[in-house]
């Protein structure tokens, strides 16, 4: 029976955040960013254990997290996102096997829903390959010059266009060989990196599970404050 993991990419400074402390220890409602994510995966989902890719000389984490039943810390982050995944694979290779299910989800998207979550990994629990959460495009969308004051070069069609979130699962072995075989190097997702291995025939392609519009990523200063209030909500809902 294939095991489920969840992997927590953490080791970046978020500097368009704004904040002087890397996104994911700034506060948010009294409690750290990851915390919160943290508490999302552990409450929504049966894992069969929590790893998180920080920064070899990352010195806020125990402050911060503190030890956990189930969490776990790997010193393996690198200098993107897609090496510190990377690495964190290479750390799983003696406890994973090639058809277990790695979640992948962002440390500084603390809001994502319980039936998110559950949603992707009920969605996906007979694939060969895995998916991600993705919600449908519904702002008509621009492209610019690249200039300083942009002007608009046309305007892109967006049938069939989702826009990607976390979590992303996919087998082990799938994510091993896609991160080992293709050019990541400026991967800013693992589906990505999927759809490259898939390109070679190696794979099929990922899947596409509806996600929610809830599910900020924490990008932004002004983030912190929605997060907040999402958060809040979510209680309130829950509470109800």
């Amino acid at each position: 029976m294939s095991r489920r993991y969840a992997l927590v990419p953490a080791a970046g400074g978020g500097t368009r955040s704004g904040r002087a402390v890397h996104k994911q220890y700034h506060p948010i409602l009294g409690r750290p960013v990851l915390a919160h994510t943290l508490d999302r995966l552990t409450e929504a989902l049966g894992l069969d254990g929590v790893f998180v890719a920080i920064a070899p000389d990352d010195d806020r984490y125990a402050g911060a997290i503190g030890t956990r039943p189930g969490i776990e810390a790997l010193r393996c982050g690198g200098p993107t996102r897609a090496a510190t995944v990377g690495y964190a694979l290479a750390a799983l290779a003696s406890r994973c096997r090639a058809d277990d299910w790695v979640l992948v989800h962002d440390a500084a998207r603390p809001c994502v829903p319980v039936a998110t979550l559950r949603g992707l990994v009920a969605a996906l629990e007979h694939d060969p390959v895995g998916g991600l959460t993705a919600v449908p495009v519904a702002d008509t969308l621009k492209r610019g010059d690249g200039g300083d004051a942009a002007r608009v070069v046309r305007t892109e069609a967006r049938d069939a266009l989702w826009q990607a979130q976390t979590p992303q699962m996919f087998r082990y072995g799938v994510l091993v060989r896609a991160y080992a075989a293709c050019d990541s190097a400026d991967a800013t997702d693992d589906a990505l990196v999927v759809e490259c291995l898939a390109a070679t025939g190696a794979c099929g392609m990922p899947r596409l599970v509806t996600g929610s519009r809830a599910n900020l990523k924490i990008t932004w200063p002004e983030d912190f404050g929605l997060a907040a209030a999402l958060l809040e909500a979510q209680r309130r809902e829950n509470a109800a």
